[in-house]
């Protein structure tokens, strides 16, 4: 007999969970979610990792859901007091339908003018179209969907039998359809890629070329991650229904590792990246920015700074080129002023003076900054345009 899943209403403290800068992968300061366990149950889901879990056994995290019944009230008094930046959230599991929480956090980020991104694998999502767009109008709104393999991979039914109650692809792409339709910016979550499941180059296209088919802009990829009770897990079920990878996956994963001891991720995120710039479309998400804010040329530029890091990562670059990158672009974010009335100002001194910026960096952006600032010095070299 099949488990039930329980329904368990509490009232936290607190819900917004804040960081000191935008990250780099979905552009997100701060996140904020109503539920605590999944019904999906998706067999390689992190959120079983201890540090994630309120649970005493990962097993109960498909059955065992908390729904945080004062998170809308939770999340507007938060973001009352803070920076206006993309908000992280929304959670469309079956127990949505329920509780409505997810409808509500949305519709507190459109009232305060938040920008969102709201990461799925349900088709659900489309019931809050309306919400998305009236916060597209005021601010900015992402929809990506959460997709590994395609009906064409060669192992799609074993991916299917490890995302459990999660809707197949199809639908999730037919969502994308609509949300693109509607003007919002979508694309797919190729997360995690999973070892000799779908990380062969035709599954790997296939995921590409569906996302373009159905309107998405954008594909990431990342590697499985596993740790402490969430390992556990994963090799428990292997162990059960896919006993021929087990040895792989404990090659990959020794005991107190988190990441693949081996870079293969490296080697899927460029095929990914060949893939996208055949179809037409990204490997990396564009930054929700909102028109005419304060800092939005800082924040264009430190989204080209951030995809050079990538660039060079997963091209296997020297750790200290990627890290340059990477250090520049926080440089840029953590900046209260745009980084073009500093040059303005001072020129190429001005830029010396801001921490994390070097040398070889600031040769790159300094056309960009005279043409936009009007500076008149005439020593420059390439540009890191802004397209």
């Amino acid at each position: 007999m099949s488990r039930r899943a329980e329904f368990v209403s509490y009232a936290p403290k607190s819900v917004l969970n804040k960081g000191k800068r935008a990250d780099h992968w979905f552009w997100s300061r701060y996140s904020a979610y109503p539920y605590l366990g999944c019904q999906h149950g998706c067999a390689f889901c992190y959120c079983r990792e201890q540090k994630y879990s309120p649970f005493d056994s990962p097993d109960d995290f498909a059955y065992v859901i908390k729904a945080k019944q004062n998170s809308p009230e939770l999340l507007r008094r938060a973001l009352s007091r803070c920076t206006r930046d993309v908000v992280f959230t929304g959670d469309y599991q079956p127990a949505e339908r329920l509780f409505h929480l997810s409808r509500q956090m949305l519709q507190v980020c459109c009232d305060l003018g938040f920008p969102v991104m709201v990461l799925e694998r349900s088709p659900l999502v489309l019931r809050d179209l309306d919400v998305l767009q009236a916060i597209q109008g005021k601010a900015r709104a992402v929809v990506a969907f959460s997709i590994i393999y395609t009906p064409e991979s060669s192992q799609a039914g074993r991916c299917r039998s490890l995302e459990n109650l999660a809707p197949p692809p199809e639908k999730r792409f037919a969502a994308m359809e609509k949300i693109a339709a509607a003007g919002i910016l979508t694309g797919t979550c190729c997360m995690p890629v999973l070892p000799g499941l779908c990380d062969d180059g035709p599954s790997l296209e296939s995921v590409v070329r569906w996302t373009a088919d159905h309107g998405g802009q954008f594909v990431l990829s990342g590697s499985l991650t596993l740790a402490d009770q969430q390992r556990d897990f994963f090799f428990r079920i292997l162990g059960q229904h896919f006993p021929d990878l087990l040895d792989r996956y404990q090659r990959l994963y020794p005991p107190g590792s988190y990441a693949p001891v081996h870079q293969d991720w490296l080697a899927v995120a460029r095929r990914i990246a060949e893939f996208c710039d055949r179809y037409g479309i990204r490997d990396r998400m564009p930054r929700p920015v909102i028109p005419g804010e304060k800092r939005e040329f800082n924040k264009r530029l430190v989204e080209k700074l951030a995809d050079r890091a990538y660039l060079l990562e997963i091209t296997q670059q020297p750790d200290s080129r990627v890290w340059a990158y990477r250090r520049a672009a926080w440089a840029v974010e953590d900046l209260e002023q745009d980084v073009r009335l500093v040059y303005q100002r001072m020129g190429r001194k001005g830029l010396e003076q801001i921490p994390g910026l070097s040398g070889v960096i600031i040769g790159e952006i300094e056309p960009q900054l005279r043409e936009e600032s009007g500076y008149k010095d005439e020593s420059a070299k390439d540009s890191l345009k802004l397209g």
